[in-house]
């Protein structure tokens, strides 16, 4: 599932309101922990981030669009927590929806660099996690490699920390 420019003003309401609304963040729980689904996605410039492979860290997969403000204002938190985290065992990956692929990502990676993997999302791997229906949506991944974390909205370097602090 591919957010589409045209199509999303149903969807921008929801990602205001949860940006600006009272958060929605959650731990993901229950009886049965559940494994991260595994995928293979490929950077612009061919590398493979494969799920599993980065198993003993702590991964934060940022499921995001070029167009979407709340996922731009997030960027630099990502950077920064990145950046003083990953020494740590602290993996991002940014999971691109953007229905015009890298067409749409290389431009604007170019103007808004970024210091962690950048990936395109593909129906498959948005569905593994049980559809994204608001972007930004952000799953922690445990070093065992379970969910642990869901965050929809945008996030702010101190919410990162305090999620850190949680699993590293």
């Amino acid at each position: 599932m591919r957010f589409h420019r045209a199509a999303a003003l149903p969807l921008v309401l929801v990602v205001l309101a949860l940006c600006f609304g009272s958060g929605a963040a959650s731990r993901i729980e229950g009886a049965v922990k559940k494994k991260a689904p595994n995928f293979q996605l490929r950077t612009s410039d061919g590398t493979v981030i494969e799920l599993s492979k980065l198993k003993g860290k702590v991964v934060v997969l940022n499921f995001w669009a070029t167009w979407c403000g709340p996922c731009r204002s997030e960027l630099a938190a990502f950077n920064e927590t990145y950046g003083a985290n990953k020494a740590r065992g602290v993996e991002i990956v940014g999971i691109s929806v953007d229905e015009g692929g890298w067409k749409d990502v290389k431009p604007f990676l170019k103007q808004y660099p970024v210091g962690y993997p950048v990936v395109l999302g593909t129906d498959k791997v948005v569905h593994a996690f049980g559809g994204v229906d608001a972007i930004p949506t952000t799953f922690i991944i445990d070093r065992d490699g379970y969910l642990a974390d869901r965050h929809l909205g945008a996030l702010t370097r101190s919410a990162l920390e305090a999620l850190f602090a949680r699993y590293l």
